[in-house]
C-alpha cells in the first residue's frame, strides 16, 4: 500500500507540473490580440505601423494570434464597430493607437467589460471632455516626445552646426506640440552649450492640419527648402511622408537637404540613389516595445489595468535610432552623453512651449 501511495503521490506531482507548464502555453496559444488602426494605413512608417510591428513581434514570441481592423471612417461609430468585430471574432485583448480612441474606449470598456484596451496616447473620457475615466480593463499609455524631440534637435544642431531649420506637423495635438518643444530646446541646448549656430524661425515651424495629406506635406517641404532651411523635423505621418519624398527628389539632384524622422526610424523610407538616405536621425517613440509589453503583461496576469503609464528617457521609452549613419561618430558620443544626463535628471526639458524661437 505505501509503494502504492508513493507511486500517485509521483504522479501527480508530475501531472500537477505538466498541467501547470501546459495551462501557460494554453493560455498564450488562446489569447488573441486585435489592433484598430487610425488614420492611415498598416504601413504608414509612423503610428499605425510601429504599433502593429510590436504587436507581430508578440505574435512570433508568445504565440499569440493577431489582427489588426481598418475602419472605413475615422469616427467614434467606425472604431467601435471593428472594436465590435474583433470581440465577436474572439479578440479580447485590443489595442488601440491614438488620441482619437478615447472616446471610443471610454464607451468600449464598459460595453466589453470581459475584454482589456490598450489606448496609446490618450486617456477614455466623453466627448464634451466633462468624465474622465478608465476601468480595470484599461491601461493608457502616453510618451515623453519632448524628450525624444529634445535629443533629436541636438543632434541636428551638433551635425548642421550651423544654417536654418524647420518643423512640419501634422494636427496641432499635445503629442505633436511636445515634439516641437523638444525639438526647439534640443536646437537651444546645442547653441548655447556646444557652440553651434542653428536657427529655427517661427514662419518654419508650421502645422499642416493633417496626419495624411502627402502632396501637403510635399509642398511645405518644397517651400521650406526653397527659403534656405537645410533640414525639416516632420511629426505628421503621410504628411511626414510627403516631405520626405520632396527631400529624396532634391538630394538626387544634389542638394544637401535633410529630414528628421518622427515615431518609429524612418531612415529606410528616406533611401534614395546608390542606397544613400535623407533621414539625417528620427526621435523616436517606443510604440512596438509599448503594446508588446502590455500584451506580456497580460500573459504573465500583471496587466496594469486602470494605470496610466509614461514612456520617457529614464525607462527608455523614447530616444534616437541605435543606429543613425548620417551622424558623426562625434555627434552620437556627444547626443548620448546628453541622453544619459536626461536619464539622470541633470537636463530637464520641458513639455510647454518655451519662448525658444528667434
Amino acid at each position: 500500500m505505501k509503494k502504492i501511495a508513493l507511486v500517485l503521490v509521483l504522479f501527480l506531482s508530475f501531472a500537477t507540473v505538466a498541467f501547470a507548464s501546459g495551462n501557460k502555453e494554453s493560455v498564450s496559444s488562446k489569447m488573441k490580440v486585435g489592433m484598430v488602426t487610425d488614420a492611415g494605413t498598416i504601413d504608414d512608417k509612423s503610428f499605425n505601423q510601429g504599433t502593429w510591428e510590436g504587436i507581430l513581434k508578440a505574435g512570433e514570441d508568445f504565440g499569440v494570434t493577431v489582427k489588426y481592423l481598418k475602419p472605413t471612417g475615422t469616427t467614434e461609430a467606425d472604431y467601435l464597430k471593428e472594436i465590435g468585430n474583433l470581440y465577436d471574432a474572439g479578440y479580447k485583448f485590443i489595442v488601440t493607437p491614438g488620441f482619437k480612441f478615447e472616446t471610443t474606449i471610454y464607451q468600449a470598456q464598459d460595453k466589453y467589460k470581459d475584454a482589456k484596451f490598450v489606448l496609446i496616447d490618450g486617456t477614455p473620457h466623453t466627448p464634451d471632455y466633462a468624465t474622465f475615466r478608465a476601468e480595470k480593463n484599461v491601461v493608457s499609455i502616453f510618451f515623453a516626445e519632448h524628450e525624444s524631440g529634445f535629443l533629436a534637435g541636438v543632434a541636428t544642431a551638433l551635425q548642421l552646426k550651423e544654417g536654418s531649420v524647420g518643423f512640419i506637423g501634422g494636427m496641432e495635438i499635445p503629442p505633436v506640440q511636445k515634439f516641437n518643444w523638444g525639438f526647439q530646446q534640443g536646437i537651444a541646448y546645442a547653441n548655447s552649450n556646444k557652440g553651434t549656430k542653428v536657427m529655427l524661425k517661427s514662419e518654419n515651424v508650421i502645422y499642416q492640419g493633417t496626419f495624411s495629406e502627402v502632396a501637403a506635406g510635399q509642398q511645405l517641404a518644397a517651400q521650406m527648402f526653397d527659403k534656405g532651411v537645410t533640414a525639416i523635423f516632420c511629426a505628421a505621418g503621410g504628411v511626414g511622408v510627403g516631405a520626405i519624398n520632396e527631400a529624396k527628389s532634391r538630394a538626387a539632384a544634389g542638394k544637401n537637404v535633410w529630414i528628421v524622422g518622427v515615431d518609429v526610424d524612418q531612415y529606410a523610407d528616406g533611401v534614395y540613389e546608390g542606397g544613400k538616405s535623407v533621414i539625417l536621425t528620427s526621435a523616436m517613440k517606443k510604440i512596438g516595445t509599448a503594446a508588446y509589453d502590455m500584451i506580456d503583461a497580460e500573459l504573465k496576469g500583471n496587466f496594469p489595468g486602470g494605470e496610466t503609464l509614461v514612456f520617457n528617457a529614464v525607462n527608455d521609452g523614447v530616444g534616437l535610432p541605435v543606429k543613425n549613419p548620417n551622424l558623426s561618430s562625434d555627434v552620437i558620443k556627444t547626443v548620448d552623453a546628453v541622453f544619459a544626463e536626461l536619464k539622470k535628471g541633470s537636463i530637464k526639458v520641458s513639455d510647454e512651449q518655451g519662448n525658444l524661437i528667434k
